[in-house]
């Protein structure tokens, strides 16, 4: 019962997680169609703001880092050659 409950508990932060993630992307792709600097793009303007927003909370450089170059490397699996989703 109490490895049902830690499971259960575990499958809601990682829920919370995933959710969090996908209204960031939705928020994000909405502010790409809207832009009105096209010569200053609202993604790696995200990116960076984002990336200085978690050193404000806290993670280590090398933290930060290292997730985005996972996330990079690993988006190279995901996408499975294309360079946008068809």
């Amino acid at each position: 019962m109490a490895d049902e409950l830690e499971q259960a508990s575990r499958d809601d932060w990682q829920t919370a997680l995933y959710e969090a993630s996908h209204r960031y992307s939705l928020v994000l792709k909405e502010l790409h169609k809207t832009n009105p600097w096209p010569d200053n793009p609202a993604l790696a303007q995200s990116i960076n703001t984002l990336g200085t927003e978690l050193w404000d909370s806290s993670f280590s450089f090398a933290e930060i880092a290292s997730a985005f170059q996972e996330a990079a490397a690993d988006l190279l699996r995901y996408a499975a050659g294309d360079e946008v989703r068809p």
